[in-house]
């Protein structure tokens, strides 16, 4: 693991172990793993991050499981270190946007959500990582009387979303998947990364063919699971067992 790396997973656990226990956030990440798989209804309504032990969880724990998948989604992917840029939508703590940014040598990176909470953790990220990093707040929800804004991304930018489109309703992933097309279209590339168990994703086949008349590609990923030692800990302490990390990915 590289010094940038290690300096970021040390100041997390820093920060949010410095008022809970690890036995607290672990059974944080039980409940947050729940919702992920039972609840997922509950995640338009930010319930995964509806507790500080739940944001802890959720910093300590998915957020460099994400970190991890994605470096290695886009290091299989030779077109995806293409980018001079990135913009994440959905960016939570910032770590699939800065994975994709550092295995593409990208300085830049955008990131977009709607927790106040996340983009705090983001700009942190991006700091540690010494990028030219800025994240804002943005809902992509679709809402009545609300005017749905383009991504305006420019050629040689690279759209990330990454475990954003299944929190989405059936209005507002319709739109996302336009801008989506669309940049495309632009000269953007668009990365989508999501779990994946098909139940939790009826829309998946849509979306597959979506980005195949793009030109795109679809993937499922399955790599051995080398978590850091407190990442370890907190997954045997709530009953997980990562023995593979697993996603699939849509790349246009």
């Amino acid at each position: 693991m590289d010094d940038l790396t290690s300096a970021w997973l040390a100041d997390l656990e820093r920060r949010h172990l410095a008022d809970l226990t690890s036995s607290e956030v672990a059974r944080a990440l039980r409940a947050l793993s729940s919702c992920y798989v039972e609840r997922r209804a509950k995640l338009a309504e930010g319930d995964a991050l509806g507790s500080r032990g739940k944001r802890a969880a959720f910093a300590l724990f998915y957020g460099p499981l994400h970190f991890l998948v994605t470096r290695e989604i886009v290091r299989a992917i030779p077109d995806a270190r293409s980018v001079t840029s990135i913009v994440d939508i959905g960016c939570g703590t910032g770590a699939a946007g800065i994975a994709w940014a550092a295995a593409a040598g990208a300085p830049r990176v955008l990131g977009f959500d709607r927790s106040a909470w996340a983009v705090d953790e983001a700009l942190l990220a991006y700091r540690a990582f010494r990028l030219d990093g800025r994240a804002v707040r943005r809902d992509f929800a679709v809402r009545p009387g609300r005017a749905d804004k383009p991504i305006r991304a420019a050629a040689g930018t690279g759209i990330l979303a990454a475990y954003t489109v299944n929190e989405l309703d059936d209005d507002s992933r319709a739109s996302l998947l336009r801008h989506l097309q669309s940049s495309r279209r632009q000269g953007s590339r668009v990365l989508v990364i999501e779990p994946i168990a098909r139940r939790t994703s009826p829309w998946w086949g849509e979306w597959v063919e979506a980005f195949s008349r793009l030109g795109g590609r679809s993937d499922e990923w399955r790599f051995a699971a080398s978590l850091p030692p407190t990442q370890q800990q907190l997954a045997r302490a709530s009953g997980l067992d990562p023995r593979e990390l697993t996603a699939r990915s849509l790349f246009a």
